[in-house]
């Protein structure tokens, strides 16, 4: 068993640059996958069920958030509009309710025809979706 005697020199080998690079990626990649949650969709039967309530609205001036149905799971945003609607509550990342009037929506919602045109309009509603 080996003895040290200098402390610089124990903190030297336990922060080598290899260490620093593994520990650098371990924690790069955690913050990565926490990042790429909150669009996979599940929309429940009941308003109690639900952590967000949302409003379709008629018109894209009068939506915080404009949304793209995407057709894959793969293909899902970063809190970008881009939501995929999964078929079990479990796989979801956030359960949302369509409420039938405005006043009742957490946020305001309006589907959109292309990928590019999705994002948020109002972005203090935005954690809502994280």
């Amino acid at each position: 068993m080996a003895v040290y005697r200098n402390p610089a020199f124990a903190w030297k080998s336990l922060w080598s640059p290899r260490l620093m690079k593994q520990l650098s990626f371990l924690i790069l990649s955690t913050f990565c996958v926490f990042q790429l949650k909150a669009q996979k969709v599940f929309s429940v039967d009941y308003a109690n069920q639900a952590e967000v309530k949302v409003f379709v609205v008629k018109y894209e001036s009068q939506a915080d958030l404009k949304v793209f149905k995407v057709s894959y799971e793969s293909q899902v945003g970063q809190n970008d509009g881009k939501w995929f609607f999964v078929k079990y509550a479990n796989q979801a990342d956030k359960k949302i309710y369509f409420v039938d009037y405005e006043s009742q929506a957490d946020v305001k919602i309006f589907f959109v025809p292309y990928q590019s045109q999705a994002g948020w309009r109002n972005s203090s509603k935005r954690h809502y979706f994280y």
